[in-house]
């Protein structure tokens, strides 16, 4: 189950940072990993028989309470993508250089893919130190120095050493121990051990961020099952625990752990790790899945970031371009165009002349992947080209789901100006990163849920600066518990505005209406899944006095239909001659005729009255008078039936189906009947009607 070495039990030492080597093929890197460590990390017979390292390889060192890991990588370009899968979770980067041979092409594609990684210490070993005069030496030595002058690691510590003689290992060593110690203390969280006590912008200790492990190689012991390996980049794992498979789907059972070779019951953030697994099978964990927190993190395809181009690019970047995208372990397919194209265009416009990502430049770009992946803000990505195979650039991701929200701000902002309110938004803090999520989420709003998936960071964390944000006035919070979600004052207003224009336009096309419908009123309110919301908001919009609610209906402030004096006299005549026709009156346009009105008119007027309960609206639409309908009841009641058939109501009442049907499906609903087969059953008869 281990990487390498033999079991044994071991505690969870209190400092943990993970080693990546980087360099040219055959400068020595393996062999020095071996002498340093004792541990021989070609695992393969094909790489002992070659000579060369194919895939990722691991070691360890342990000095107190203080755990290394290492991981070997490739420095052939053909198995470059064996060494990008390994490279995340690096705290320390171990620049191999043959004095014999000096810097080579492999050496300034490591180095330049650690500096995107945003690697933050490195060290030098000028290897095979025992095969050149000290002049030859002392020329690799300047050629490092001039390869790291422009770099962060301009002042890492250089080492001669010989893998064979042995010369110089030690002092490598213990230099290697205090770098190391120094990076196990920063991911510790100098900002706060507990996670809500350190700022979204400072990450805390890692062991406190939701479980993260990026599987770099997964394989099948007969016996054991299904294994992987990683570098735990978050969390805490524990024998036992029910871990999310992302891509995928599915979940997967820890059955046993191992960090270094050596069984444990606990596996923590910074380590290298080892896990058996129950539940999955070998193809469903393959290199590029990560196992997680269960709910926590999304799988993304869309990515806004900021992205340096390096300064051997063989051209600049002016619109989409095919490449391979490398996020942790994951590799995939995908395109990627600067936020500024050719032209100063910008999404979906045709490319021009000209502008674009120059060699060395640095910008944001937005990334469309051929298949998802695990992603938050904050990752760092590699870009390369697929061919000829070469190594563009890479950053950090900004928005891990990049999609302009229509009708917001951002969405009207085009080349220069949208980069830069894109900075603006995402790359100040979390706290702006926050702000344009719940902007873009126009009036639905977002939930701490999904934002904490943003960030890759734990609900209540986030749930609590969203709190201070909505304090300030930034934000505002709609709904409450399970429901609650955030929006902005802007999506309010829009909101504000848009209800009372429907409001207004309803009332223009219906004077005499006494409200407006509220499920009318909330579909062309609050399209989509802000009616989900429209409690809260309906609410709030009386508390504003822009609407009033009388139960199912909205109306404006202080409005009351009133009948002009015409319009009264009018509407008298109408309620009298349905009254005289029966039950079985003429149709609206009908009447308009035999009252000599505008059937426009007459149709404003039967929905006052129907409002106010003068007049009755019968499915099918068909319309009586309300006294009609009492007296029906009362006659009803006369008959003594305590059931009857549609037929008997048919020729008790002299009606024809056309106006039967509809009058008792009226009665049933009011509960004066109720169906019971192809009979009615008497239920009540002096119970007025409640339409």
């Amino acid at each position: 189950m281990s990487d390498t070495g033999t079991a044994g039990e071991e505690a969870t030492p209190a400092r943990r940072t993970v080693v990546g080597t980087a360099g040219h093929i055959d400068h020595g890197k393996t062999s020095l990993v071996r002498a340093l460590t004792g541990i021989d990390c070609d695992r393969w017979q094909e790489e002992k028989e070659r000579g060369i390292t194919i895939d990722l390889g691991f070691a360890w060192l342990r000095e107190g309470d203080l755990q290394v890991g290492f991981v070997d990588v490739p420095g052939h370009e053909k198995f470059l993508h064996n060494a990008l899968a390994g490279l995340g979770g690096i705290g320390l980067v171990l620049l191999v250089v043959a004095a014999d041979e000096g810097v080579k092409p492999q050496t300034r594609e490591h180095l330049d893919i650690c500096r995107l990684l945003g690697i933050p210490r490195a060290l030098v070993a000028l290897t095979k130190a025992d095969l050149v005069s000290d002049d030859l030496l002392e020329l690799a030595e300047l050629e490092v120095v001039e390869l790291l002058a422009d770099t962060p690691w301009a002042e890492a510590p250089r080492f001669a050493v010989s893998s064979t003689t042995g010369e110089g290992v030690d002092e490598l060593r213990a230099a290697l121990l205090e770098s190391a110690a120094e990076a196990a203390g920063a991911a510790a969280g100098q900002e706060g051990d507990q996670e809500g006590e350190a700022t979204l912008d400072h990450r805390p200790a890692l062991h406190h961020l939701p479980v993260r492990l990026p599987v770099d190689r997964a394989f099948h012991l007969k016996g054991l099952g299904v294994l992987v390996t990683g570098t735990l980049a978050g969390g805490r794992i524990a024998t036992g625990d029910t871990l999310e498979v992302l891509p995928g789907g599915g979940s997967a059972r820890v059955r046993g752990i191992q960090v270094h070779g050596q069984p444990r019951d606990e596996a923590v953030a910074g380590e290298r790790t080892s896990l058996q697994l129950g539940g999955v099978t070998l193809e469903e964990v393959e290199r590029g899945v990560e196992l997680l927190t269960p709910d926590r993190f999304t799988l993304r395809r869309r990515l806004l970031g900021r992205f340096t181009l390096l300064p051997d690019a063989p051209k600049a970047l002016t619109g989409f371009e095919p490449v391979r995208v490398h996020v942790h372990a994951a590799e995939v397919m995908g395109r990627l165009r600067p936020v500024v194209a050719a032209g100063g265009g910008t999404e979906g416009e045709t490319e021009g002349e000209g502008g674009g990502l120059l060699p060395g430049e640095s910008g944001l770009v937005e990334i469309r992947l051929a298949a998802p992946v695990v992603a938050v803000r904050g990752d760092r990505f590699i870009v390369r080209r697929p061919s000829p195979p070469a190594t563009l650039g890479g950053g950090e991701i900004l928005d891990p789901d990049h999609r302009p929200g229509r009708g917001t701000a951002m969405a009207k902002k085009s080349g220069e100006e949208l980069e830069s309110a894109l900075e603006r938004a995402f790359g100040r803090g979390a706290d702006e990163a926050l702000v344009a999520w719940v902007e873009r989420a126009g009036e639905a709003g977002a939930g701490e849920s999904e934002l904490a998936h943003r960030l890759g960071r734990a609900p209540g964390v986030v749930a609590r600066r969203l709190d201070d944000l909505a304090a300030a006035g930034r934000i505002m919070e709609v709904g409450s518990g399970a429901a609650r979600r955030f929006i902005v004052p802007a999506a309010f207003r829009r909101v504000s505005r848009r209800a009372g224009q429907v409001l207004e336009e309803y009332f223009a096309a219906n004077r005499l209406a006494r409200g407006m419908p509220k499920a009318e009123a909330v579909e062309r309110v609050l399209p989509g899944a802000a009616a989900d919301l429209s409690a809260v908001y309906l609410d709030w919009l009386e508390a504003q006095g822009v609407l009033t609610v009388d139960g199912d209906r909205l109306n404006l402030p202080g409005r009351e239909a009133e009948l002009t004096d015409r319009e009264s006299g009018l509407a008298r005549d109408l309620v009298a001659a349905y009254e005289e026709a029966g039950l079985t009156p003429p149709s609206p346009a009908e009447m308009a005729v035999k009252l000599g009105a505008k059937p426009q008119i007459v149709d404003g007027l039967v929905g006052y009255l129907v409002e106010r309960g003068r007049l009755v609206r019968l499915p099918e639409g068909l319309l009586v008078a309300a006294s009609r309908i009492q007296t029906l009841r009362e006659d009803l009641a006369a008959t003594g039936w305590e059931r009857f058939t549609v037929a008997q109501f048919k020729d008790r009442f002299d009606l024809s189906r056309k106006w039967a049907i509809p009058l008792l499906e009226h009665l049933d609903s009011t509960g004066t009947t109720r169906r019971l087969g192809d009979e009615r059953q008497v239920v009540a008869t002096t119970r007025r009607d409640e339409s």
